[in-house]
């Protein structure tokens, strides 16, 4: 527990297989993956915005392991930058992931079994928003594991079907995890804005929001991409 809210606030099933753990990573915890960010984002050709398929570029920036992700695809090297081969999936981030699905599910056997191998890395500014979406370029269906450091933001979790309603709104702060899977691994989901950052504990993170998102790819050799489900 990061310790940072007066009133601690309670974990919440946002809807099946959809769970927010707040204040979930410790302050040393949230500083280490700062840290460890920091040092990810200057290797080889950096973060970047990516650029759309329609000619529109992504207000967050962005950096990944294990996977390169661009719309909408992944890859082994960075396709969309310099074509050098995407940074490793550390193990221990991946012992964090498995960590977050036992303490959001409660079910060790599936805690063990889970094995991340893309993290997906967004700073967000203050102006900077993510529209909904779905994580489908992925084969795999298993949870997506999410941390939030820095920023407090609105995180919004819809439904399956379509980018409207109905959907719920959450405020996420420094620490917060949440992880969807099952009946809501593909949600439509998005950051519609920021909020004031007056109570942000010092995590080393110079501004805005970071966001790490662990996936399990399902792929096995060279470049992937999803069908349309």
């Amino acid at each position: 527990m990061s310790g940072g809210a007066l009133i601690p606030r309670a974990r919440r099933t946002l809807s099946p297989g959809a769970v927010h753990l707040p204040d979930w990573l410790d302050l040393a915890e949230q500083r280490r993956l700062v840290e460890a960010c920091r040092e990810w984002a200057r290797e080889g050709p950096g973060i970047r915005a990516a650029k759309l398929p329609n000619g529109g570029q992504m207000s967050v920036r962005s950096f990944c392991l294990g996977w390169h992700w661009y719309p909408y695809r992944y890859s082994r090297t960075r396709d969309d930058q310099d074509g050098s081969p995407v940074a490793p999936f550390p193990e221990w981030l991946g012992a964090l992931g498995r960590r977050a699905v036992g303490d959001a599910y409660g079910d060790p056997a599936r805690a063990a079994a889970y094995r991340p191998d893309i993290a997906l890395v967004n700073h967000y500014t203050a102006d900077a928003r993510m529209g909904l979406h779905q994580d489908k370029d992925e084969v795999s269906l298993d949870p997506v594991v999410s941390f939030s450091i820095g920023a407090p933001c609105v995180f919004r979790l819809g439904n399956t079907q379509t980018r409207g309603k109905p959907w719920t709104d959450v405020e996420l702060h420094s620490g917060d995890l949440v992880v969807f899977g099952d009946e809501s691994r593909l949600a439509y989901h998005g950051v519609p804005k920021l909020l004031p950052a007056d109570d942000t504990p010092d995590t080393g993170l110079a501004d805005g929001r970071l966001n790490i998102t662990l996936r399990v790819s399902g792929f096995t050799t060279g470049e992937s991409r999803v069908p349309e489900r």
